[in-house]
């Protein structure tokens, strides 16, 4: 019980992500990745911290600190840089299949650092998920900007900040709790953030922001951020890495048909058939022997 629910919270989470990547394309023109990142995991945390103060989990130990600050410079700081960089060159839909590429990497950085072991169940599970995020894409990705493959890279790269971090956060997770330790590594990624926009003038161009861009502003500092990366946590807490990161292939499927609603970005009957794959392959994935 305590796998299966750790299991729907990373999709309810990359459910969540995924309207995130469109509400991101749809704001991304209006400012710079350092600085959405700024506001996306400032409000975040503003979000998050009165939740961890309310809360009776403990905090992570001092020993804890080092680790904490660096993967939340990881995940906070890094990965939101490439991860808004990559939705200035491609779409919604070919950002969200290249993110797709985590569970890949979760399982195979988990298996090299001899934190989970590599089964064929899970290899099948994660092949058929990836699988059906393309088909579910298939229309978008025809439709590409030119120099589309930059974005492409620099989201994979987003993917393998997240992979580490899923392999390298669970034992601390455990050790304190999944919403102490994601405000404190948020605090660290925010602040660092928010030092480099304010010193390029990022944060003083946000004036010519309209409503409809503020709230979706709100939308990624609150859902996409607060909620999913709370979700992220508590899954990493209850299991593995991998069955964490294969959640992650809901996430393009939620993307496309947000980016379709907002951008007008195309998706067609591939949608159903591809979502029906990535649910196939999370349960292949997720089920049989740990």
């Amino acid at each position: 019980m305590n796998e299966m629910l750790g299991v729907l919270a990373a999709m309810l989470s990359s459910a969540i992500g995924g309207s995130s990547v469109a509400a991101t394309r749809y704001v991304v023109g209006a400012t710079d990745p350092m600085t959405l990142g700024a506001l996306r995991f400032g409000i975040g945390f503003l979000g998050l911290l009165p939740i961890a103060l309310l809360q009776s989990q403990p905090w992570p130990p001092r020993r804890d600190w080092p680790a904490a600050a660096g993967l939340g410079a990881l995940f906070f700081g890094l990965f939101p840089i490439l991860f808004n960089a990559s939705l200035i060159f491609t779409t919604a839909a070919r950002g969200a299949l290249a993110l797709s590429t985590l569970p890949l990497l979760t399982m195979l950085a988990a298996a090299l650092l001899r934190v989970e072991m590599l089964t064929p169940r899970k290899s099948l599970g994660v092949g058929i998920a990836m699988a059906g995020v393309a088909l579910a894409l298939l229309t978008g990705l025809a439709t590409a900007p030119a120099g589309a493959w930059r974005g492409d890279l620099l989201m994979v790269g987003a993917a393998l900040c997240m992979a580490l971090y899923s392999v390298w956060s669970r034992p601390f997770i455990k050790r304190s709790g999944p919403v102490t330790f994601t405000t404190m590594g948020m605090a660290v990624g925010a602040l660092g953030l928010i030092a480099i926009s304010a010193a390029s003038g990022g944060l003083q161009r946000l004036s010519a922001a309209g409503t409809a861009q503020w709230l979706a502003f709100a939308y990624v500092g609150l859902a996409g951020s607060t909620l999913a990366f709370f979700l992220w946590s508590f899954a990493l807490g209850r299991t593995t890495p991998t069955r964490v990161a294969i959640s992650v292939t809901v996430n393009p499927v939620i993307a496309a048909i947000t980016g379709a609603v907002l951008l007008g970005e195309a998706v067609g009957w591939n949608v159903v058939a591809g979502l029906a794959a990535v649910l196939a392959g999370i349960w292949i994935a997720t089920t049989g022997r740990r």
